[in-house]
């Protein structure tokens, strides 16, 4: 059996903008190429298996040229065409000589070269394919610090070439295997092609990989046409159980359906476990496993897949902490913040194959369960994974706390890991009004929050059990850190929530959009959470694209930098979902405007993250530099609008659900069908004030007309 990918390995990477470069994704492969299709040792680009470029180089020349580009066709998130011309001769205008390359990508690689001669006289054309094979790691790669390690040898065989390696890391080899006679030398493919008027000619390059000694089956060989591929059946499977969206807003529909094209590919599988899918988060630099990503995506994604979550969560529970370990971070039921695998293993954060330095991934996998609950857990799967939030939770009260001041804080504690550890995880994402950094050990705002909701998810399962010993401990607990957290994180002399406390508790003052996620989780009082709205939308962090993560007010704000005045979709879009929780449905509905807005400027796809920069001052919201694309909170985020939007709350084992859509101004009808409740099917049409719910499945569904209250609310008993 092959190794699982998910002994995986190194640090979280940005991807560069790449111009015109095209990437494709299937699962733990990837390739990264530009507009010619063509792959260019020099730069950050290649095929990368397994986060090892098997190939480095793949470049096309006809008589001794690359062809001329004409476009690109993306077909799938695996799958391109790329159409060119040759060169002309000297005495005509254009070519008569048209050539296609045809790629798929999956543990491997198939590449369809096919020349069409339109000509009225016949044509000898010189076919070559330069390649080469390097084997680095791809943070070497994105980083451009490739260094030659071990003995790389090409081996030739009739069209055959056989690329090996040797190292202490492992063995490597590719082997390119082609489907027409041609000649074969070192890192060229030659085939002498004569074409009559009119006729065509076709080869095949099939590139397969082994890692260790063990050998990957291509997905996509070149004696197959691809339709019965595990990629296609996935993506096919998973685009059947997405909800389907009708709206007279366009740009909503395309941007829906980005998403859902995007979080498809985003997707990964275990070898081992090949029916739980987790999601990747994002591409090309981050196709691996990341906790806190992971969890949020899921959650986010609920609305059209809630098996997303149930595969997040037991991943993530199956490489959960058992040990000290200061390097890595891990410690005892501690969630993962990443995996790396492959040719990047030995690079990682803190120098494993999997790090633990996240503060938040914790306390947001109990949420996740908790809600997850909310869409139909199987009781078996409940019983399967309490244990792992019970460990969570104890991670949270001896490891989190560490001081026992009731707050949960994080302190790097490898020279190798990060500096900071919520999701602004950049070293200077952290700091007070003035400037200053703030010291460590820091308990962020919204990971108390996240304690917080964490505490009530496992009240709830305490509840569900009838252990009302345990119910009372958790909404003790709950009711006690909320108590503590509005006196102590509440700044009167400002009018909004600090961002942190320091390793002195002081309050780290700065205006944030942290504090929006507060009213996701629910742990604000209602009379503080009005003026957090207000500010969330006050012109200090509303861009009118959307609110900044640290406000302009700042002197540390900078809106091109990546945590200190940058727009992000996802924070944006727990911002939202929190505002419309509260009751503030007209600044969750500005939000959600400004952010479909920017993705109506994307082509309907949300970038990771944009630039600060006022509406008013740029009409355009500006792209920033090193953004992921696709990325898979990004991807999510106009999933959870639409949950927003309908003000949809399941509670599905007491068969209920509470609904009270209201759109906002730039769209005027809505309908959501398909929607998974366990063993039901939701359809929800908003018509102006008219609403009318459909359910299939079983009877005996309750439809509160109501939004849900605030998580505080819900442990009241009823």
């Amino acid at each position: 059996m092959s190794e699982s990918p998910y002994t995986g390995r190194t640090p979280v990477a940005t991807v560069a903008a790449g111009g015109a470069a095209v990437t494709l994704v299937e699962g733990q492969t990837f390739c990264v190429s530009a507009a010619n299709g063509d792959l260019h040792g020099d730069q950050p680009m290649g095929l990368f298996v397994m986060d090892t470029r098997v190939l480095s180089r793949w470049e096309l020349r006809l008589n001794g040229h690359r062809p001329e580009t004409l476009t690109v066709a993306v077909t799938e998130p695996f799958a391109a065409t790329f159409v060119a011309r040759g060169r002309a001769g000297a005495d005509r205008a254009d070519s008569d000589l048209l050539v296609l390359r045809e790629r798929h990508i999956g543990q491997g690689m198939r590449e369809r070269i096919r020349l069409t001669n339109h000509g009225l006289e016949p044509a000898s054309v010189v076919v070559e394919v330069i390649c080469d094979v390097d084997f680095a790691d791809l943070f070497e790669v994105k980083e451009s610090r490739v260094q030659p390690r071990g003995l790389l040898r090409c081996d030739l065989e009739p069209s055959t070439l056989h690329f090996r390696q040797s190292t202490d890391r492992g063995s490597k080899a590719v082997i390119v295997t082609l489907s027409e006679p041609a000649s074969v030398e070192p890192g060229v493919i030659t085939w002498r092609v004569q074409l009559a008027p009119g006729r065509s000619w076709e080869a095949c390059a099939e590139v397969a990989v082994t890692l260790n000694g063990s050998a990957l089956e291509p997905r996509f060989p070149c004696d197959g046409d691809g339709r019965d591929a595990v990629p296609a059946i996935r993506l096919a499977a998973w685009r059947a159980t997405l909800p389907t969206v009708d709206t007279d807003h366009e740009g909503l529909v395309r941007t829906i359906r980005r998403s859902g094209e995007d979080l498809g590919a985003l997707r990964i599988f275990d070898p081992e476990h090949p029916d739980t899918p987790i999601l990747a988060a994002g591409a090309p630099w981050f196709m691996t496993v990341f906790g806190r990503d992971s969890i949020l995506t899921a959650w986010m994604t609920l609305i059209a897949d809630p098996t997303l979550a149930e595969g997040v969560l037991r991943t993530l529970a199956r490489f959960q902490g058992d040990d000290v370990n200061p390097q890595t971070e891990e410690e005892p039921g501690k969630i993962l913040h990443e995996m790396r695998f492959g040719g990047a293993g030995g690079l990682a954060l803190g120098g494993g194959d999997v790090y633990y330095g996240s503060v938040d991934a914790t306390p947001l996998f109990v949420m996740l369960l908790g809600e997850l609950r909310r869409w139909d857990l199987d009781d078996d799967v409940v019983a399967e994974l309490l244990p792992n939030a019970d460990r969570a939770l104890e991670w949270i009260e001896r490891f989190g706390d560490r001081d026992g001041d009731g707050y949960v804080e994080y302190e790097r504690l490898s020279d190798e890991g990060l500096a900071n550890q919520g999701w602004k995880d950049s070293w200077d994402a952290i700091r007070f009004a003035d400037g200053r950094l703030a010291g460590s050990p820091i308990a962020l705002c919204e990971v108390q929050g996240y304690v917080y909701a964490a505490y009530v998810a496992r009240a709830h399962f305490a509840r569900e059990a009838e252990d009302e010993a345990a119910y009372e401990r958790w909404a003790a607990k709950a009711a006690g850190l909320r108590q503590r957290f509005n006196e102590d994180f509440w700044l009167d002399e400002h009018g909004w929530c600090a961002l942190a406390l320091d390793g002195d508790k002081r309050p780290v003052d700065a205006l944030a959009s942290n504090m929006g996620h507060l009213l996701w989780t629910g742990i604000l009082d209602a009379d503080r959470a009005a003026i957090v709205a207000d500010r969330l939308l006050s012109p200090e962090l509303f861009s009118g694209w959307g609110i900044r993560t640290l406000a302009s007010s700042m002197p540390a704000h900078n809106p091109v930098s990546y945590h200190n005045g940058s727009v992000w979709p996802h924070d944006n879009a727990l911002c939202a979902a929190g505002l419309a929780r509260y009751g503030f449905v007209e600044h969750a509905h500005r939000v959600i405007d400004a952010q479909l807005a920017v993705a109506e400027a994307f082509g309907g796809r949300l970038p990771e993250l944009f630039a600060g920069l006022a509406r008013e001052e740029i009409p355009v919201p500006a792209a920033y530099p090193a953004s992921c694309s696709p990325q898979a909170w990004a991807s999510a985020s106009p999933l959870l609008w639409l949950r927003t939007m309908l003000r949809l709350d399941p509670w599905t084992p007491h068969d209920q659900v509470w609904l009270h859509p209201e759109l906002p101004p730039s769209v005027r009808r809505l309908r959501v069908s398909g929607i998974v409740l366990g063993e039901r099917r939701l359809s929800i049409s908003v018509d102006g004030d008219a609403v009318e719910v459909d359910v299939t499945g079983p009877s005996g569904l309750e439809v509160i007309r109501r939004a849900r209250p605030p998580l505080t609310e819900a442990l009241r008993p009823a």
